[in-house]
């Protein structure tokens, strides 16, 4: 075991965490780092800047994933 082993999350353990950082969210979503905070800056994911430090709400990240799904959806008819 490395010394930051500690530090890294599990995803049954994303699953359960309510409030997440920008690391663990696109652990989350399976993206990029760089893509969390590009969304959260132009202000297309729902997020929270709390004392400089971006901050992710597991329940909001999974609604703003199903309403991506319905407008892909709606686009495509």
């Amino acid at each position: 075991m490395d010394k930051y082993s500690e530090l890294r999350t599990t995803n049954s353990e994303l699953r359960t965490k309510a409030i997440m950082t920008p690391r663990e969210a696109a652990d989350y979503l399976s993206i990029h780092v760089r893509t969390i905070y590009r969304l959260a800056k132009n202000g297309d994911i729902p997020c929270r800047k709390i004392g400089g430090s971006w901050r992710f709400k597991k329940d909001a990240l999974d609604e703003w994933l199903s309403g991506r799904d319905n407008h892909a959806q709606e686009e495509k008819r």
